[in-house]
């Protein structure tokens, strides 16, 4: 992963691009311990060559897990990186685009980048934390 601070203000931006066979979410998360980033914003466009996404089941308070085994767009990626337990939470939802023009969506728990995936990523000043929330089984933005 490549990554340039494009902004130094009150909010930070990071530009991080992503290459062959980087696994989206297990870099976001990285960077963010790195950087000790708890409340930050994502947006991203590129590629995946497989992916996961999940569908929150709350009958069970898991995710349905949909493997998608094939090359797709990332047509849209957005998300939040907040603190859990003490440590940098990624929380995104994905579009990806198919070949034959279908888009499928939901939690991105995986995404295996070919060949790019460009994120911009601005961090707050202040720190949003997560606290488990029973009813849902999920750990929740408490602001």
């Amino acid at each position: 992963m490549q990554s340039k601070l494009l902004n130094a203000g009150p909010e930070k931006t990071y530009a991080l691009i992503l290459q062959y066979g980087e696994e989206a979410m297990e870099e976001l998360k990285k960077f963010a311990a790195e950087e000790k980033l708890f409340a930050c914003r994502f947006t991203a466009i590129g590629a995946f060559s497989s992916a996961e996404v999940g569908f929150f089941d709350f009958s069970i308070k898991d995710y349905l897990r949909i493997k998608i085994g094939e090359q797709t767009e990332v047509l849209s990626l957005v998300g939040d990186i907040s603190v859990y337990e003490g440590k940098p939470k990624v929380h995104g939802h994905v579009v990806l685009g198919k070949r034959d023009g279908t888009a499928h969506g939901g939690h991105l728990l995986r995404g295996a980048v070919n060949p790019t995936l460009e994120i911009l990523l601005t961090e707050s000043p202040i720190w949003m934390r997560r606290k488990m929330d029973e009813k849902s089984g999920i750990p929740l933005i408490q602001l």
